[in-house]
Order: C-alpha cells, then sequence, then structure tokens
C-alpha cells in the first residue's frame, strides 16, 4: 500500500491527513507544531505503517518559511522515517491553491487543507522538492541574510546619497572620486561645514585625503580641488539645518560600515560551509564565491532535480505560451513563480560569466539582437537559461569547467 502524509503547519498546530493510493482517507488529527507534537505525527506514521504493509510512504507540506521548517526537517532526518525510504517534499503555496481550485465544493479549512495536500502527493504531477540537507540550509540561511544586507546597503546609500545633495548640492557631480571610499567617508564625519572646506589649504585637505586613503589616491591634491570646487558652487544652508543633516550623514555612514562589517562576518561563515561542500562551479570564468555559494544553497543537493528544466523552472527562468487557435503570442511575460533568490544569483551569475566567456558573450548579443523591446532583460534572462545547463552539468558530473565541455551543455 501507498500512504500519503499532507500536513497543513501553523505556527502552533499541524493539521494531518493520511491517505491511501486510492484517495481514501484512513486517518485525520492534529498535533502540536513542537518537538513533542511531531514525535506523536512520526509515531502514527510509523504505526499505520506496520498495521497496513506500507510499500511507499510521501510526506508532504507547504513551503511556508519558519513554520514548516522545524517539522519537515525533523520528519526528514528521522531514522525511522529515513529506514523506511520515506520522502518528506515541500511545495509551492500557490501550487496547493491552484490544485484545490478543482474541489469546487469544498470548504476553506486546515483539516481540508491536510486532505488537498495528501491529494496533491497522491497525484505526483506537479513540481515538487525534497527537503534539502542540513548543510545547504546552513547555508542557504546565511547566503539569504547576506542578500538582505546588500540590499539594505543599497538602500542606505541612497539615502546617504539624498542628504548630501542638501549639504553639498554638486558634490556628486563635481568630485572625481567615490563617495563611499574610506577617506571620504571620514571626511564627512569630521562635520566640516562647507565654508571651513572651502577655506581649508589645499595642501591640508590632500594631505588629510592622503593619509585616510593610505596613498590610494593616484592624485589625492586633483581630488581636493574638486572637493573644493564642488563645496564653494553648492548652496549654502543655516546653521541649524546645517547641524541636522550633518548628524544624518553621520548616522548613515555608521549603519553603512555596520553593514558592511556584517557582510565580512557572513563572508567567513559561508566560505566555511562551502569548504565541505563538493563543488566545482567557482572553476567557471566570471563564478566568485558570492554567486557560487548563492546558487548552492538555492539548489541544495542536484539530485533533488531531475534535470535542469527542473532547475530552471524552479528558479522562475521561464515563459508560459500565450496560444489560442492560430494566434501565438510573441510578447509574453516571463514567469513571477519560482526561487526569486535563485533566480537573482542565475541571472547575476550570467551577467558576469557573459564577460568572461565567448560563448556566452555571443548568445547575449545574439538574443539582444532578436527583439527591439527589453533587449538587455531578456537577453540576460535567456543568458540565465543557457547557463543553467552549464551548472547542472558541473553539479551533477563534479567536475571542473572546461570550454570544451560548455559546447555540449
Amino acid at each position: 500500500m501507498k500512504l500519503f502524509v499532507g500536513l497543513d503547519v501553523s505556527s502552533f498546530d499541524i493539521k494531518v491527513c493520511f491517505l491511501n493510493g486510492e484517495g481514501n482517507e484512513l486517518k485525520s488529527f492534529t498535533v502540536t507544531n513542537d518537538l513533542p507534537g511531531a514525535t506523536k505525527l512520526r509515531d502514527e506514521i510509523l504505526n499505520v505503517v506496520q498495521e497496513k504493509s506500507v510499500s511507499e510512504l510521501k510526506i508532504g507540506l507547504e513551503s511556508t518559511s519558519v513554520y514548516s521548517f522545524h517539522p519537515s526537517m525533523f520528519l526528514h532526518n528521522d531514522q525511522y522515517i529515513r529506514a523506511l525510504g520515506g520522502q518528506v517534499l515541500v511545495m509551492n503555496p500557490k501550487q496547493i491553491a491552484n490544485f484545490k481550485k478543482s474541489y469546487s465544493d469544498m470548504d476553506k479549512t486546515d483539516e481540508i487543507d491536510a486532505f488537498v495536500i495528501a491529494d496533491y502527493l497522491r497525484f505526483g504531477r506537479l513540481p515538487m522538492s525534497i527537503v534539502k540537507e542540513e548543510q545547504y540550509v546552513a547555508l542557504q540561511q546565511l547566503t539569504r541574510a547576506r542578500y538582505q544586507i546588500v540590499r539594505q546597503i543599497t538602500q542606505e546609500k541612497q539615502r546617504f546619497l539624498q542628504y548630501l545633495s542638501y549639504k553639498c548640492n554638486t558634490f556628486t557631480e563635481e568630485v572625481e572620486s567615490s563617495v563611499f571610499g574610506k577617506a571620504m567617508m571620514d571626511l564627512f564625519l569630521e562635520n566640516y561645514s562647507l565654508d571651513e572646506l572651502s577655506n581649508m589649504p589645499l595642501e591640508d585637505l590632500a594631505d588629510y585625503l592622503r593619509t585616510k586613503g593610505k596613498n590610494r589616491f593616484p592624485d589625492p591634491k586633483y581630488v581636493a580641488k574638486s572637493i573644493q570646487k564642488a563645496v564653494r558652487s553648492s548652496y549654502r544652508l543655516d546653521k541649524v539645518v546645517e547641524d541636522s543633516i550633518d548628524t544624518i550623514l553621520g548616522t548613515s555612514i555608521t549603519l553603512i560600515r555596520t553593514f558592511e562589517k556584517q557582510i565580512k562576518e557572513l563572508d567567513k561563515s559561508i566560505e566555511r560551509i562551502m569548504k565541505g561542500l563538493p563543488q566545482t562551479l567557482q572553476t567557471v570564468p566570471g563564478m566568485g564565491p558570492v554567486f557560487t555559494a548563492g546558487i548552492i544553497a538555492e539548489i541544495g543537493q542536484i539530485e533533488r532535480f531531475k534535470d535542469e528544466t527542473k532547475i530552471a523552472k524552479y528558479a522562475g527562468l521561464y515563459w508560459r505560451k500565450h496560444q489560442s487557435g492560430r494566434f501565438t503570442a510573441d510578447d509574453t511575460s516571463l514567469s513571477r513563480n519560482g526561487n526569486q533568490y535563485l533566480r537573482y544569483y542565475l541571472v547575476e551569475a550570467a551577467n558576469s560569466v557573459r564577460r568572461q566567456i565567448p560563448e556566452y558573450s555571443d548568445y547575449y548579443t545574439k538574443k539582444y539582437q532578436e527583439v527591439p523591446k527589453h533587449q538587455h532583460k531578456r537577453a540576460l534572462v535567456l543568458t540565465a537559461r543557457k547557463f543553467v545547463r552549464l551548472v547542472d552539468a558541473l553539479l551533477r558530473k563534479n567536475q571542473i569547467y572546461t570550454p570544451e565541455r560548455s559546447v555540449n551543455t
């Protein structure tokens, strides 16, 4: 007999439904979403397996972030479930919602949702993903945290530039240096007024930049001149307003530096985990440690996916066809489903790889020239889709990249 276990997970409990291969309900009940509750669930599964001589066991639940994480990992790692060959699968909630529409006369209750999940498992034709091993889960938590902090840095830098334009409205136009370099940031933290910067001896300002920049400026005197030119041509603020802007700029600099320090700490932890994971992605020109870790973390063990088309669909790198009768639409949008993190890392990695590998550069150019609209975005996403084939081949075969092999991917 086949046993399909559907779990509808919330923050405080788990609704459970057991179905056999014919779709008949064997049992339904509720357990708490904690260790005792999960243990009771495991024991109920084992009892049914022994009573009914179960030959195939599948346990399914929706991917609901932190709520589903603990029960899925508990059951996936349980030695008794593993001994039975049981599989724990996670599903996209949107797919479950769409599947449930075929049950038009059903109410919306958690018990019914557990039944629908079990029935979805029973059909077994729609995309599902086996729970990852712990090292991939750990890596995913780190890379996703890094992704979010990078976005916070970007947002904070945008705010910084906005307030900098209040203090010195021509600074970014006139100054021939990065605003976010250490020397510049230190200069802003000094809270100099525009008049003080304007009247400062040029050699003193150049020496300041040379010292704080650790002699990295090719021509600190030239940069100092551009700073003074910017401050002399900018509007002046009332002192009370300028003081408030200085405070905001100082706070923003502190936040940016704190975020950058956190990134370095995350990178150390990511590097430690990556050393224990066999992978050859970083042998591809243009693939640095950040892109490699992000892709590995989201894919997990490659055996979770039947082939490269499943990876592409999981990432949302596909287009739905729009056809009716003899009409087929030429301009269709990219799917909005899929793993946003994996899609981000694949697209960014493809953009880097195309600058290093002629095959991908030529492919990008070809796709760019095919259409008059959305040229870069379309060409880049299509290049990422092609890149998925290489990612799948290298991870599945655990072989290093060679140009000859890439032609056959």
